[in-house]
């Protein structure tokens, strides 16, 4: 291990505390929980200081947790800023879930005119009005990849003085921790590491909001913001755009952890691990929680035929099999993002159902990316609730969809099972089966809502995707109409849908997708795939367990058989 940084910081509400002067009056914002800062205003008071410490993530979600009494309450109004270095409805998006949150009560968003960082409530209770000015303090500022961002801030005002930037410590480790990496000489030949491990510590806990799977995290937030900051770098460095999927870095491991009341950071470059973590046998049908590696190995046993594999760049094995059958073949497949979890169960429960078929024609590859998803088993030891996108992608830190024969430059490893799979059944559908976060996904250092990603940053349902061949239109149209009529059918998912597809319009706006028989649908031309349709399920399912667990892999296996089912009648009648 080669240590390229090492600080401890100080806690900004222990600077703070320890510069003010007893008789004086402070308003603060930082990067802390709600509990540190009750904490430190107790402190100030017993040094005769009047404090009052506000949160500087999601300020206008704790005005209405912390401050805004709502008794009598009938309506909201919610005013919100736009400003010319943020998307228009970056702050609407900021205030979520607070439509849920406020209960039977009706509540509107509105854009100002101006890019003054407030917003302005009112409270419309029994005749009366009240208007409250709630602040949000940010800063415009260019980051390691050059690109401008318009983030949340630390802020304080003392006295009567006007308020002022505060840097907090959350703010500073990220920023010398990112610089370090940043000035590092990391040659010109991918992959640049083995391992890049940020490990964090931050005396931060998380806040379970009372909607869905909701909770406010500094500490999750630091890891996204860590994790896809440092690729932007790297795609930058290597002349690549901002979020090419190509790039072979290495394996990018934040690690945010909580250490007592410990403010640090470490950064260093490590060897790749290669093992996995232990983990219970579960009953497929009834699992609450994602799969042990060897209980998905030794279903793949079970449904039997012609066994293949790959390698992946840490020596991982991929499992995958062949039946070969009379029916029009299908590609099934799960894992390309390994802590989109229930695809991998969801695979499996279907491969077992279709080998009992007479005619059955498929391959099943459950685990396409088993480095990243030993990577998930390793960060989930410390908050199996935190999304940890640092094991979506690969150890050599690419999308292997992405990769190609062409670009592979050595490292084909995990997508070689594709190509073997193709090549075995001739299938023309593969059914690729994905997740996305089940609660609000942010950057707050890097301009709140994850570039790239801002479809994704909320969850609104149980989503499907067609991407096809020019020509192939007709096929998909059908595809998608079948497997959703079947899921409308299965109780409850209309329902689940609907819930999130309408939280997600207050708060997000336009949705940008059809809907097909009550699911989000997205249906578009692409040549990249070598297989002529890909169908590619997105089920809200990073960070569930329990019975949303089995809803979700029950979802997708039930997607796989009615995928299935379709393409037989597709084939025959085209």
């Amino acid at each position: 291990m080669t240590i390229l940084f090492d600080r401890r910081s100080t806690r900004t509400l222990d600077t703070l505390l320890a510069e003010a002067l007893p008789g004086s009056t402070l308003q603060a914002w930082t990067f802390d929980d709600r509990a540190s800062r009750r904490t430190a205003e107790r402190a100030f008071a017993e040094k005769g200081v009047t404090a009052r410490l506000r949160s500087a993530y999601k300020p206008l979600l704790y005005a209405f947790l912390e401050e805004i009494n709502l008794d009598g309450v009938e309506s909201i109004e919610v005013f919100y800023p736009v400003h010319p270095n943020a998307p228009e409805n970056r702050f609407r998006l900021e205030a979520y879930p607070l439509a849920e949150m406020v209960g039977a009560r009706a509540i509107s968003f509105t854009a100002r005119k101006d890019a003054n960082l407030h917003y302005d409530v009112v409270l419309h209770r029994m005749g009366r009005t009240e208007t409250i000015k709630v602040l949000a303090p940010n800063r415009v500022h260019v980051d390691a990849a050059d690109e401008t961002n318009l983030s949340p801030t630390g802020w304080v005002q003392r006295d009567d003085e006007p308020g002022v930037r505060l840097e907090t410590d959350y703010e500073s480790l990220f920023a010398s921790a990112i610089d370090a990496v940043a000035t590092y000489d990391w040659g010109m030949d991918e992959p640049y590491f083995e391992e890049l491990n940020i490990r964090v510590a931050f005396p931060a806990d998380d806040e379970r909001i009372a909607v869905g799977d909701e909770a406010i995290s500094l500490r999750e937030a630091l890891h996204e913001d860590f994790y896809f900051s440092l690729l932007e770098f790297f795609q930058k460095k290597s002349g690549r755009p901002i979020g090419d999927r190509g790039l072979k870095p290495g394996q990018i491991v934040p690690e945010i952890v909580r250490d007592g009341n410990a403010v640090s950071v470490c950064v260093s470059v490590r060897p790749l691990t290669t093992g996995y973590l232990d983990g219970e046998v579960q009953d497929l049908d009834t699992a609450t929680r994602p799969l042990a590696t060897q209980q998905i190995v030794a279903a793949l046993s079970e449904v039997g035929g012609e066994a293949f594999e790959a390698r992946s760049r840490a020596g991982r094995v991929l499992h995958a099999r062949y039946i070969n059958g009379t029916d029009a073949a299908v590609m099934i497949s799960g894992g390309q993002h390994p802590n989109e979890t229930t695809g991998i169960c969801g695979a499996v429960r279907a491969a077992k159902q279709l080998v009992q078929r007479p005619g059955a024609h498929f391959t099943i590859s459950p685990l396409e990316n088993p480095d990243g998803y030993a990577l998930h088993q390793r960060l989930c030891v410390d908050n199996p609730r935190h999304m940890h996108h640092a094991a979506r992608y690969t150890a050599l830190g690419d999308d292997l969809e992405y990769r190609t024969e062409e670009t592979a430059a050595g490292h084909i490893n995990e997508k070689q099972i594709r190509f073997d799979a193709q090549q075995l059944s001739g299938a023309l559908l593969h059914v690729n089966l994905h997740g996305y976060p089940s609660h609000e996904w942010t950057r707050p250092l890097s301009g709140y809502v994850p570039r790239n990603f801002a479809m994704w940053t909320l969850p609104k349902g149980f989503f499907l995707v067609a991407r096809y061949h020019a020509g192939w239109e007709p096929q998909a149209e059908r595809l998608l109409d079948r497997v959703t009529r079947h899921l409308s059918a299965i109780p409850g998912l209309l329902a689940y849908n609907e819930r999130q597809v309408a939280l997600y319009e207050i708060h997000a706006g336009e949705t940008g997708f059809r809907v097909i028989n009550g699911f989000p649908c997205l249906a578009s031309v692409d040549d990249r795939h070598t297989v002529p349709m890909t169908l590619i399920t997105e089920y809200p399912d990073e960070t569930i367990y329990g019975d949303d667990f089995v809803a979700g892999h029950t979802a997708q296996m039930e997607t796989v058989l009615s995928a299935y089912e379709a393409w037989q009648d597709i084939v025959a009648t085209s």
